[in-house]
């Protein structure tokens, strides 16, 4: 489906796929992961790579599930560059990082340094091949996408999946997402790829299929957007749990009690519930559907 020199790395809901490209001179990867899987992206990348170098990694967007690797492949590869959103490279080279969500988040990501930045507007050449770099607010406001298009290949980050809907964080952080949402669904119908490779799931080619199914998960969520919020708390919780895989309910339950983004959801939405017990229905919710299982005192991870 991919041209040579192409290699698609699809690894799971924890971690973002990655897309490494090479030739016999340079090799890029777009992407590395969440932190707990950084180790096992190295050991991809060193079974494509051998004993060449990895020289640059680009970031679509800086959530801790797909840069977490960064670091790690920092530290294997001494002189990799990195290439972040312009957006994002002075906050991530002074290291906020409540600026850039790791704390609003509770998520794990290791302290790495950008050498370069992209921006919306650009165009990269890689390996003889054009790039064209767009926008693609809503999911994230300074998220990138890369589309390839003599071959069609959209690299669409979480701006778009085959069969799911990513959380729409503005939404929550004092700002609007669900409009630009449906404009960068727009951009990606006028680009008319022929591949996508998403963030998260396996590659696809039927992006009308795709584009329809988000555009009416979206109109839901603009319609109702407290069941926006309940999805967002439970991917949180979901998210942190693959992290963990298991742990001490007690222990658990006090981290999502800490946890500033689901306060936050919480106050918007259901402040007329108490915080525990908010949390106590949403755990109880996601045991019922089996997404986790609670068992003497420990809380574990179902992988679906």
């Amino acid at each position: 489906m991919l041209p040579n020199g192409f290699i698609f790395l699809q690894r799971d809901w924890l971690s973002s796929n990655s897309l490494l490209l090479k030739d016999e001179d340079s090799s890029y990867m777009f992407d590395s992961g969440y932190v707990t899987h950084a180790e096992l992206l190295g050991q991809l990348v060193l079974n494509e790579l051998g004993d060449r170098h990895l020289d640059v990694l680009i970031n679509t967007h800086l959530h801790s599930d797909h840069c977490g690797g960064n670091a790690f492949l920092q530290s294997i590869y001494k002189d990799l560059d990195i290439w972040v959103p312009e957006t994002q490279f002075a906050v991530v080279n002074a290291w906020d990082e409540v600026a850039l969500s790791f704390q609003l988040t509770g998520q794990l990501c290791p302290r790495f340094q950008a050498s370069g930045f992209v921006c919306s507007g650009m165009s990269l050449s890689i390996h003889g091949l054009t790039w064209m770099v767009y926008p693609s607010k809503g999911h994230d406001h300074d998220s990138l996408i890369y589309f390839q298009p003599d071959h069609g290949i959209l690299i669409s980050a979480d701006a778009l999946w085959d069969n799911g809907f990513s959380v729409v964080f503005p939404e929550f952080l004092g700002g609007k997402g669900f409009e630009d949402v449906s404009n960068t669904y727009d951009l990606i119908e006028n680009l008319n790829p022929k591949i996508v490779v998403p963030g998260h799931g396996a590659m696809f080619t039927d992006v009308k299929k795709a584009l329809s199914v988000s555009r009416e998960r979206l109109e839901y969520f603009h319609k109702f957007p407290s069941s926006h919020a309940t999805y967002a708390a439970k991917v949180l919780i979901k998210f942190k749990l693959m992290e963990l895989h298991h742990c001490a309910t007690d222990i658990f339950f006090q981290w999502c009690l800490e946890s500033l983004l689901l306060k936050s959801i919480h106050l918007q939405f259901f402040d007329s519930l108490s915080f525990p017990n908010w949390i106590t229905e949403l755990i109880t919710s996601l045991e019922t559907k089996n997404v986790l299982n609670v068992r003497s005192g420990v809380i574990y991870n179902h992988n679906l």
